[in-house]
C-alpha cells in the first residue's frame, strides 16, 4: 500500500484491537499481472457477467493504486463473502473505518452506481477529510462525493 494509506491501516487495525476486534488484513496491492489472472479465473468460473460484478479487469482495480485493502476476520470467518458485513469486523469497519480516512467503498445497494456487487470487506483509503465528509454528509458513494455518473459498464 501506498505509504499514507499504510500507516492509516495500522491505525484502523489498532483501533479494531483496542475495541476487542480481530480484523485483519486479507489482500492489498495487485499488480496488473495479478488482477488479469484473478480476473481471468472469474470469468472462467462464473462468465463475464457475473465476474464484471465481483472482480474490476486488468487495469482497472482499486487494489493496483495501493490505496485498497480488503480485510477479514482473525478467525477466517465470512472470508470475502457478504455475510462479512454482520460479522464483528465488518460492523466495526462500516461505523469506524472514516475515522482513519476509509471507505466500505461497495456498499450494500449500490451496485447501480459504483458497477460492483456489495464487498463489506473492501475497504478504499480517501483521506480523513473526504472520509469525514462523506460520512457527515450520509454519502455512502465515492461516485456521489465526486458528483460522478454511476459506474459505465464494459
Amino acid at each position: 500500500m501506498r505509504n499514507d494509506a499504510a500507516q492509516q491501516l495500522t491505525r484502523l487495525l489498532s483501533g479494531a484491537r483496542a475495541a476487542g476486534v480481530a480484523m485483519v488484513p486479507v489482500s492489498g496491492y495487485r499488480s496488473y499481472d495479478t488482477q488479469a489472472s484473478l480476473y481471468a479465473s472469474y470469468v472462467q468460473q462464473y462468465g463475464q457477467a457475473t465476474a464484471d460484478l465481483i472482480s474490476a479487469r486488468p487495469g482497472h482495480s482499486e487494489h493496483q493504486t495501493g490505496l485498497t485493502i480488503d480485510i477479514g476476520n482473525a478467525n477466517g470467518a465470512c472470508g470475502l463473502q457478504e455475510c462479512f458485513g454482520g460479522t464483528p469486523s465488518g460492523v466495526w469497519a462500516a461505523q469506524n473505518a472514516w475515522r482513519y480516512g476509509f471507505i466500505v467503498r461497495y456498499p450494500q445497494g449500490q451496485t447501480s452506481i459504483t458497477g460492483y456487487a456489495y464487498e463489506p470487506w473492501h475497504l478504499r483509503y480517501v483521506g480523513l477529510t473526504i472520509a469525514s465528509e462523506m460520512r457527515s454528509h450520509n454519502l455512502s458513494t465515492l461516485e456521489h462525493y465526486m458528483g460522478l455518473p454511476a459506474a459505465p459498464s464494459y
